[in-house]
């Protein structure tokens, strides 16, 4: 599995970047200037069945943690810095688990390593509606979708995965099908959890569901190096709603010895 990536910054120590359910590389470029500019290298990759990276079968974290392995191999990239948002950091997670020694410090940005019920199914249905070969725009494209989903930015955020192809006919970057097959699984609690001793961020969002002060002696059982740190205003995807707060944050964790 070779994961389609981006790179930002020419030198310094390296901070590899996973993103969420649904999203791709293309969704942290402006932090990852901001990133870079402070003296790393930021690498941003899409995840099998997102963005460019190739599609596949399966969708489990336990794959998806070997796809980083393998990436980060590839590229030489030795003690890095691993962030992930949202599935992003389940699979940082769990690749700390089965991987432990390959990287310096974690980063997991609203998600913790718990069960979180399907609720994704919806947004599904209303991908699925979206008749490819008809539509001639993406604002067609959002009028079927916006009877699914009533919050515009979210329906921006899906509609990114949008795309014409060599043929100019309208395609998705996100693997449907499989997805949806999946998506109880993604969802899922990290199977056969080890002990992670490296120093690992969690930041979340003060308006987000994902990570309630209840999640915090189970994410400290497993991480017990763990800090919390919580960007005020912020929900789920707390880079996009409060990049400056969101760069600080990491930037002084990773400074911190």
């Amino acid at each position: 599995m070779k994961l389609f990536f981006r790179q930002t910054g020419e030198t310094g120590p390296a901070i590899v970047i996973l993103h969420g359910l649904f999203g791709s590389s293309d969704n942290w470029l402006t932090n990852s200037k901001t990133i870079a500019a402070q003296g790393y290298r930021v690498f941003l990759v899409d995840q099998r069945n997102h963005g460019q990276s190739p599609r596949a079968d399966d969708q489990d974290y336990q794959h998806m943690a070997a796809d980083l392995h393998e990436f980060l191999t590839d590229q030489q990239l030795d003690q890095p810095i691993l962030v992930g948002h949202s599935m992003g950091g389940k699979t940082v997670m769990q690749y700390a688990m089965l991987y432990p020694g390959t990287f310096a410090k974690l980063v997991v940005v609203d998600i913790a390593p718990k069960f979180y019920p399907i609720h994704h199914a919806e947004l599904i249905r209303g991908l699925k509606a979206i008749n490819l070969l008809g539509i001639k725009s993406r604002t067609e494209a959002d009028d079927v979708l916006q009877a699914y989903e009533p919050i515009v930015p979210v329906r921006q955020f899906l509609l990114k995965n949008l795309y014409r192809n060599e043929e100019g006919v309208f395609d998705w970057r996100i693997n449907i099908p499989v997805i949806e097959r999946e998506l109880h699984g993604i969802g899922e609690e990290l199977t056969n959890p080890s002990i992670v001793t490296a120093p690992t961020l969690f930041i979340r969002g003060s308006e987000s569901p994902y990570i309630i002060d209840e999640d915090i002696p189970a994410i400290k059982r497993i991480f017990p190096n763990a800090q919390i740190e919580t960007i005020a205003g912020a929900g789920h995807w707390v880079q996009a709603e409060k990049p400056v707060e969101f760069v600080d944050a990491l930037i002084k964790f990773i400074h911190k010895n």
